[in-house]
């Protein structure tokens, strides 16, 4: 990585000096091989007489030619960079370079099909990779437009943000697409697809009465699973709400959708060429969750189209701009006009908001309006600050100056800055003159600062139960000591014939340290006080004694799944703190997990019952309660509606957590027919599953994986063979997975996260314990020589958390000193490691004293 930073003053002097145009660029993707040929044309403005440099990493510089002068590349070129001395007031430069296929996910990556070995390309150039495929000034204010021409096989689609042309033939079974200009877009919002993709289409009316076309692709040995009617119909959904809410026609020509493999990320906002992780192409049964999570991800990236394409941040620190409103634009959508109407604020409290409220603790925490100082700085700050903190605060806005004002004040900005980019000002400047506030302390307050509070109720009630006196205590973290101002509602709620009922809400301002609500003095208090009830501000929440149990016996009874969501969010909260035990939120979920209905909040407790199990529960306590916790998981899964959501997580969770011989048994009958539930088929992915548990167990090994790889010879099969071999509970095992991962660069960024997963999975601790002072040996290395998405991924997946343990915290201490402010980056990921270490210390502290 060194030599690939760009600095924010680097970009603010080259903006200074240089103004983009065009770019045309021609690619030569036709050899078979590592890389492939990029000639790029760029005709730009300049202060003449200066000099700069244009980004491209390359493999070869074959010419630079500036204005008709040809550079030698050996002088100009060192493979990240070009310098581009004594510039003209206009220029026009051609780049000749050979450049590298990526495995990693950045650039041009490129993937062979294990069932038919056809190869399937993709670009993914956020944040700082177009330069992997074409010489270009990357910086998201340097807009341009570029036009793509692209020779390949002719048998492939090839496909970008511009309609797809007709290809010309050419020689040896070649063709050439040649691509129309784009509206002026930044460069990392460029795209390109290629190979033999699978795709069908269709249309939606856009508001300015245009047939927009519509497409959704997939790799051919995958496409049968592509479900893309629902895909077209969120789509559609999407188009509606956000032409209207914005009033802005959609900006482009039309709007592709493409399922690539070894994506990196959810998905990607290239303008008209949505490219989108192809894990969301279902070929075995799912949750309902990740369907939903599917059409929120399709959503988002619609709404990138304006909130990132159309108008775009000047430099990375104004990101939010792009996420946040994404983000929230999106569960605003799947609100008003989805199916999922009902349950899309829920699925936002339980997934996103408990995201940003994890990161909002971290030592990294900064405000949501962020200081990037260069592109390492906004590699890592893709994260739920900038995404779910950022959606949280803009719905609290909402709430505070009112839905129609908010959409006007938007409306006008999009007017105002199409095709441009912006500052956190500009927005700012149309929202107070729609809503007539003055939102400069709003945004200190919110978008200025870090850190998270926390909000409890303080009561008194007399002998009859009524409240005397009623107070919302409104405190802050230390490091981040922000009283907030927000528009919250506090729930009174009773448990009537065995179900929780909400009797009556108040609404009101919170602000400061202490803010009394006297419209609830002389009510009856009821057995449980909810503060931010409906979830409309950004807080930690408390639950006093009473509320507690009364969450711990009655949490499914509650009809709202809203209140569901919020407690369940309260009482993790609360154990992630140490503020109970571990073991009460193990007997919450255990008494509740099994009526629960919304399939998110099934999947995220779920989770969280886990690392409860693994991390928090103190360790004399932690076996016994774990295998227990494991059979009557079982007991549920038997008892759950067949064919429900709530049975097939619940298997797999059972499964993931199997360790007792008799447990171990049980998944093994299941996995053989057996054993039988009514409505759950043990397909495919399934299968794989209860497979690598018991792999995981010791019962299975490397007969088993390869007799299943047989029967699934695919891309999943592949990296879920992968997966389980890495699981394998024995010294050689782990060694070898180890060795792949730390002393080879040869694993694509999927095989490498598989194995990280396999790695990690295991009941025996002491398998991992030999690797702790080797992974604080070769960290630093790792980052040093590897792209950030390889990098990034072995530094988190690896860090020894398990078990938790005081040497770990001390070890990692070590490491942070010696880092010192060298990386920054790298400091970074192993503070948040840190911190959750020490955070599940704490834990256990908590639990040992129950």
């Amino acid at each position: 990585m060194p030599g690939l930073n760009l600095t924010r003053a680097e970009a603010q002097e080259r903006a200074g000096l240089i103004s983009t145009e065009s770019y045309d660029v021609r690619l030569d993707l036709s050899a078979p091989g590592t890389t492939f040929r990029s000639v790029s044309t760029v005709t730009f403005s300049a202060t003449a007489g200066s000099s700069s440099f244009i980004d491209a990493v390359t493999r070869e510089v074959h010419s630079v030619v500036l204005n008709g002068v040809e550079l030698d590349p050996a002088e100009v070129a060192d493979g990240v960079r070009i310098a581009l001395p004594n510039l003209a007031a206009e220029n026009v430069l051609t780049v000749d370079a050979t450049m590298d296929y990526s495995s990693t996910g950045e650039g041009l990556h490129r993937f062979v099909d294990p069932a038919d070995d056809e190869v399937y390309l993709y670009t993914q150039f956020e944040v700082p990779d177009s330069r992997r495929m074409f010489a270009v000034f990357e910086q998201p204010d340097l807009k341009a437009t570029f036009a793509f021409t692209v020779t390949a096989p002719a048998h492939w689609d090839v496909i970008s943000n511009q309609p797809t042309p007709q290809p010309e033939a050419g020689a040896e079974g070649t063709a050439t697409w040649t691509f129309s200009p784009t509206p002026v877009l930044s460069s990392y919002v460029t795209a390109l697809v290629a190979g033999p993709y699978a795709s069908t289409h269709s249309t939606v009316t856009s508001a300015d009465g245009r047939e927009v076309a519509l497409g959704a692709y997939a790799r051919k040995s995958l496409f049968e699973h592509l479900d893309a009617e629902n895909i077209f119909e969120v789509t559609r959904q999407g188009f509606e709400v956000f032409e209207k809410d914005f009033g802005v026609a959609y900006p482009f020509e039309k709007y592709d959708q493409l399922f690539v493999p070894e994506f990196n990320a959810g998905a990607m906002e290239n303008a008209g060429c949505v490219t989108i992780l192809e894990d969301y192409v279902f070929r075995s049964k799912v949750p309902a969750a990740l369907v939903e999570r599917r059409a929120i991800t399709v959503l988002h990236e619609l709404a990138h189209m304006w909130f990132g394409d159309l108008v775009t941040m000047k430099w990375w620190n104004d990101l939010w701009l792009n996420e946040s409103f994404a983000e929230f634009m999106s569960t605003h959508a799947a609100a008003v006009n989805t199916q999922y109407k009902d349950t899309a604020w829920t699925t936002f409290s339980s997934l996103e908001k408990s995201w940003a409220y994890d990161q909002d603790q971290l030592p990294s925490t900064h405000p949501i309006k962020a200081d990037i100082r260069d592109l390492e700085d906004v590699q890592v700050n893709f994260d739920g600050i900038t995404y779910a903190k950022g959606a949280s605060v803009l719905r609290q806005l909402v709430a505070w100056v009112g839905q129609d004002e908010f959409m006007a004040g938007v409306r006008e900005y999009f007017k105002k800055h199409a095709y441009s980019n912006t500052e956190l000002s500009d927005l700012l400047v149309e929202l107070e003159a729609s809503s007539g506030r003055d939102l400069s302390e709003w945004s200190r307050q919110w978008l200025e600062t870090a850190g998270v509070n926390t909000l409890r109720p303080e009561l008194t009630v007399d002998a009859d139960d009524v409240i005397t006196s009623f107070a919302i205590v409104q405190t802050t973290p230390e490091q981040h000591p922000t009283l907030r101002a927000q528009r919250l509602r506090v729930g009174l709620h009773d448990v009537v014939d065995g179900k929780l009922v909400r009797r009556e809400f108040v609404e009101l301002d919170v602000d400061g340290a202490r803010t009394e609500v006297p419209q609830l003095v002389g009510k009856r208090r009821g057995d449980l006080v909810l503060v931010n009830d409906g979830d409309l501000g950004y807080a930690k929440l408390r639950l006093d004694p009473r509320s507690l149990r009364t969450a711990i016996d009655y949490l499914s009874t509650a009809s709202d799944s809203l209140v569901r969501a919020l407690l369940w969010g309260a009482v993790w909260d609360a154990t992630r703190d140490g503020e109970i035990a571990a073991r009460d939120y193990v007997e919450l979920v255990l008494n509740n997990i099994g009526p629960e209905q919304d399939s998110t909040t099934i999947k995220v407790q779920l989770a969280q019952l886990r690392t409860a199990l693994a991390r928090y529960v103190a360790p004399e306590f932690a076996e016994a309660t774990a295998v227990d916790a494991t059979d009557r998981l079982w007991a549920l899964a038997q008892a759950a509606e067949a064919g429900s959501d709530s049975q097939f997580m619940l298997v797999m969770t059972f499964s993931s957590l199997a360790s007792t011989e008799a447990q171990l048994a049980t998944v093994a009958a299941l996995r053989s027919g057996e054993i039988t539930l009514e409505g759950l088929e043990i397909d495919t992915d399934l299968n794989w599953e209860l497979l690598t548990s018991l792999v995981a167990g010791g019962v299975a090994g490397e007969d088993e994986i390869a007799s299943a790889l047989a029967a699934d010879r695919s891309a999943t099969g592949e990296l879920a063979a992968a997966l389980a071999r890495a699981a394998v509970p024995t010294a050689e095992a782990k060694a070898a997975a180890w060795s792949s991962l730390i002393e080879s660069q040869e694993l694509s960024n999927t095989f490498q996260r598989k194995v990280i997963a396999g790695f990690q999975r295991t009941h025996d601790k002491s398998l991992l314990a030999p690797y702790v002072a080797p992974y604080f040996a070769a960290v630093e290395g790792v980052w040093t020589s590897r792209s950030y998405e390889m990098a990034q991924a072995i530094v988190n997946g690896l860090y020894p958390a398990r078990p938790t343990s005081q040497d770990t915290l001390e070890a990692t201490d070590a490491a942070l000193a010696g880092l010192g402010e060298r990386i920054p980056a790298l400091s970074r990921l192993l503070s948040e490691a840190r911190d959750g270490m020490a955070r599940a210390l704490n834990a256990q502290k908590a639990d040992a004293t129950r």
